[in-house]
């Protein structure tokens, strides 16, 4: 065996790390613009309900399941370098676009209400969908550099340091959108907003290559990067073979693949939800509208906790492989059942809430923390059982059946909340009437969504099981 180099090591795989964690944030401030305006700037120009929002968000979640189907493969072909460029280009123009939707639906609607609700509403939509196909290539770009990057044992902390980037987007954005639209107008808010994607796109050109062709890791770097592989293999940079990739139908044959999906489709939903309606929750509620300072604090307190204690769910698993000998698999599903354990907390957030709106803001922020760790340690399971080469397909696969989980509990919180509203005290849940009930009613479901999906998944893989390719 060939002995490994004693040089000091160079940290650029952190560097990386941290332009997908800004990648991370640009594309989650990018999504909360309009969680942040519809309720009120955008809604009382042109007599939005909580149906027509619904109907968006949901439609928003229906094209962003689509075009996972094919960003994850989009990635495995054009590379991690060219494929996330093209991705943060087209969703950064579909949230400029955004602001032209207002005059544009003026001028169409000649003056009439409901032609003036419905030309908006579909003019947003189509602003959404360009979005939605740019956005779904953000995370199977970023868990492929993950795994070019990052041996097994640190992925689940990397993955959850610039997965942590969209709580901090959403944490960026009460504080700053709302006053944006304050004072230029809610058209500006997504103007300002798209444009850092572009800014993003310099530094990712400038900066990112795969490590093997990146002259700022030195070769110390590339051996801990490549801990997993054969040393010899790694010390001959120039021999770095073209791994073998699974194809696209044959992807459905592994177990390994289908506890992905699951855990993705009884997830992201959730965190789809209050990333849309926690403003407009607050504002139904309490009465703080999304610009007041009262808005502004409850859900930055929100994100902030989100932030706080989902950076610490990668680091869980670590200490279970290192510290209690745990293979990555098993010390990665006995952190995601802790985690999955957080959003039951969500089910005492509405009675509480009686007392207080911080305690909502607290506990939701729980449930969100409880999330992102999830999440972050459910990305890294792939890379621990699937090859690199395939890694962007299957992620594209589960982000998409996230999507129409998301899409499920958008479009169906919002029908069923303007009806709620109708019923008033004929519809009640819980000791709540109404809207409040119907919230309650959605909470409970977020609450045991985790848990559920947990155990699907230990069923379908009960231990560790990398997919090797016969060459």
């Amino acid at each position: 065996m060939t002995p490994v180099q004693t040089t000091k090591m160079s940290n650029f795989r952190w560097v990386i790390c941290g332009l997908l964690f800004l990648a991370t944030t640009v594309n989650y401030m990018d999504r909360q613009v309009l969680s942040l305006t519809w309720k009120d700037f955008i809604a009382p120009d042109f007599h939005w309900t909580d149906a027509n929002y619904g109907f968006i968000t949901g439609m928003f979640s229906l094209f962003y399941a689509i075009a996972n189907l094919f960003s994850g493969k989009f990635i495995d072909l054009l590379g991690t370098k060219k494929g996330y460029l093209i991705a943060i280009f087209v969703w950064s123009v579909g949230a400029c676009l955004h602001a032209a939707c207002g005059w544009t639906a003026i001028g169409l609607a000649g003056g009439s209400i409901t032609a003036l609700t419905t030309i908006s509403v579909w003019l947003f939509l189509a602003c959404r969908l360009i979005l939605a196909v740019g956005e779904a290539g953000n995370f199977p770009a970023a868990i492929k550099a993950t795994a070019e990057y990052f041996p097994k044992k640190d992925r689940a902390f990397s993955t959850s340091i610039f997965n942590s980037g969209a709580s901090v987007g959403a944490l960026a954005a009460p504080a700053t959108i709302p006053l944006l639209a304050r004072a230029w107008g809610w058209e500006m808010a997504f103007i300002v907003i798209g444009a850092l994607g572009f800014v993003w796109m310099g530094l990712w050109a400038w900066l990112y290559d795969k490590p093997a062709k990146n002259s700022r890791v030195n070769q110390a770097e590339l051996n801990y990067i490549e801990q997993d592989n054969d040393i010899a293999d790694v010390q001959n940079r120039d021999a770095v073979k073209e791994e073998k990739t699974i194809p696209f139908f044959k992807c459905f044959s592994y177990k390994q693949t289908w506890a992905f999906l699951v855990g993705k489709f009884m997830t992201d939903g959730v965190w789809w939800f209050f990333l849309f309606w926690a403003p407009a929750y607050f504002s139904d509620q309490y009465g703080y509208t999304s610009d007041s300072t009262m808005g502004i604090l409850l859900i930055f307190t929100l994100y902030a906790i989100v932030t706080i204690v989902s950076i610490g769910g990668g680091y869980l698993p670590t200490y279970f492989v290192e510290k209690k000998g745990m293979n990555p698999y098993l010390g990665r599903m006995r952190a995601m059942f802790i985690f999955a354990c957080f959003p039951v907390l969500g089910l005492f957030a509405q009675p509480l809430g009686a007392y207080s709106a911080w305690w909502p803001a607290i506990l939701i922020g729980l449930l969100g923390a409880g999330h992102q760790a999830w999440s972050a340690n459910l990305f890294s399971t792939i890379g621990d059982m699937f090859p690199k080469s395939t890694i962007g397909t299957i992620v594209g696969l589960g982000t998409m059946t996230g999507g129409f989980g998301s899409m499920a509990i958008n479009m169906g919180s919002g029908e069923f909340f303007t009806w709620a509203a109708g019923q008033g005290s004929a519809f009640q849940f819980f000791g709540f009437e109404g809207k409040p009930a119907a919230y309650m009613v959605v909470f409970c479901i977020c609450a045991v969504a985790y848990l559920i999906g947990w155990t699907i998944m230990k069923t379908l893989v009960p231990k560790y099981k990398p997919i090797v390719l016969e060459d």
